[in-house]
């Protein structure tokens, strides 16, 4: 007996020094790997979706009661002038998505594919931290890409990445090349003039900056037109091609002009309830192509009776 109960202080005792040694601290932390790994009931989910449902762990801050919320992961893939800001603002409208704009517009982001991983990992993670964040309860987390940022360059690696971490893709492009082109160039020339008060700007939010940057018109280069068309074309078409083994959506800006139910589309895609999508953004370029091109007879005579001659009849309506 006096064995016994020398052995029961020695163990209270030691139990006692133990726990003085973890502290409440490490306690606590305990306590939140336990939660944090506790497994989400996934039984809602259909087979075929598993692979594209997430439920991030966040390391800069807690999910806490929105831990089971499922999270989709996308990117909006697109070219300059293709409405793709106008299109991502329409979505961080919605109150489940984060669409955390053109991140791989810094070089260093994309200079190898490393740094992409890395920089995807962090938004996919929910560790990135942008304007557009919904952080805890956010049900669709993505980013906007150009192709031309590292995209295509690294195109089997982005490729098996998506397919590895379950991300969708919405294809975004202009079907219209000769407007997309006048864009780019208006934009170029605010680039350098920054007439809006001595600040360029992409986007406007009102009639009277749009009407200032309208004003500009281009004069088109028309011995090179049809080739430099047939180059975006190609450039787009060969993008897609490479792009097209992993889930993905494909929308063209004009047909989200003419009918706004196609971003229900995209709703549906991304798993996401339907809502009325708003945006502040102010379309620039409003008027025939007629009245924005300088040298306009001439690039009509270039295109017509060519593949392209669908082009000179841009439908502005809004």
């Amino acid at each position: 007996m006096v064995v016994l109960g020398m052995s029961m202080i020695c163990g209270i005792f030691i139990c006692t020094m133990c726990v003085k040694q973890i502290g409440s601290d490490s306690w606590s932390r305990i306590v939140k790997i336990e939660v944090g790994e506790q497994s989400c009931n996934k039984s809602a989910v259909l087979p075929s979706e598993v692979q594209f449902v997430h439920y991030p762990q966040p390391v800069t801050y807690s999910r806490i009661e929105c831990m089971c919320n499922p999270v989709r992961f996308f990117a909006i893939i697109s070219s300059q002038r293709s409405g793709s800001g106008w299109f991502e603002t329409l979505l961080n409208s919605h109150m489940n998505v984060s669409s955390n704009g053109e991140i791989f517009s810094r070089k260093e982001r994309r200079s190898n594919i490393s740094s992409i991983i890395k920089t995807l990992d962090m938004v996919y993670d929910l560790d990135w931290n942008s304007s557009a964040s919904k952080n805890e309860c956010t049900a669709a987390v993505g980013l906007k890409w150009m192709l031309n940022q590292g995209l295509v360059a690294n195109h089997a690696d982005i490729v098996d990445y998506f397919n590895r971490r379950g991300v969708s893709a919405i294809f975004l492009f202009r079907r219209n090349l000769l407007c997309q082109l006048v864009s780019q160039l208006a934009n170029n020339h605010d680039r350098y003039l920054k007439q809006l008060n001595g600040t360029h700007k992409a986007h406007v939010h009102t009639s009277y900056e749009a009407n200032i940057l309208a004003k500009y018109k281009p004069r088109l280069n028309a011995s090179s037109l049809i080739w430099r068309l047939k180059q975006a074309d190609d450039y787009t078409r060969d993008a897609l091609e490479n792009l097209k083994n992993m889930r993905h959506i494909t929308i063209y800006y004009e047909d989200l002009i003419r009918n706004r139910t196609k971003l229900l589309d995209v709703l549906d895609f991304l798993k996401v309830p339907r809502r009325k999508l708003v945006s502040r953004h102010v379309k620039i370029h409003t008027k025939p192509l007629s009245e924005q091109i300088e040298n306009w007879d001439e690039v009509y005579n270039t295109l017509n009776g060519t593949q392209y001659e669908s082009f000179l009849n841009a439908d502005y309506r809004i």
